[in-house]
């Protein structure tokens, strides 16, 4: 596998793995790679650097002094990742987290057991797949819940 640091000619800048170089070509000749900001099929390769291992003591003192808080968020770097923190933060806000009980959280309030209110949770993809056979509308997030990150 490689990964490639790719650009389109609005400038976005977003990262993709391939299976090798040949394969890079090959999707960018068929015209099937395309900008996941703007959906612009003018991709480019961008300059890269190989991946080499820093010594175990540069990497110690490195992540010493790069630890983050937990409370601080990681700097949003593109207009994609933006809109993302901006969508996870209007959640997070609004809705109640209610964990692995969000099916049944979710059928609850669709029977009327419970009063409606914006939640986000956790189900298996059965399970969410069940929910909307009965009516339910539910959608994945394209984030995991705060507790589940490192």
């Amino acid at each position: 596998m490689i990964r490639y640091a790719l650009s389109c000619a609005q400038d976005h800048s977003f990262e993709s793995w391939f299976q090798n170089a040949d394969a890079f070509d090959a999707l960018l000749r068929a015209g099937q790679l395309s900008c996941p900001i703007c959906g612009d099929a003018k991709v480019s390769k961008g300059l890269m650097a190989p991946a080499v291992s820093p010594s175990r003591r540069a990497e110690a003192a490195k992540a010493r002094a790069e630890a983050p808080s937990e409370a601080a968020p990681l700097a949003a770097q593109s207009e994609l990742e933006k809109a993302l923190a901006e969508m996870r933060r209007h959640i997070e806000t609004n809705s109640e987290y209610v964990g692995g009980n969000f099916v049944s959280e979710a059928r609850a309030m669709h029977e009327g057991e419970t009063p409606g209110r914006s939640i986000y949770g956790e189900a298996k993809p059965e399970e969410a797949r069940k929910l909307l056979d009965d009516g339910i509308a539910v959608t994945p997030l394209p984030f995991l819940p705060r507790r589940k990150t490192n």
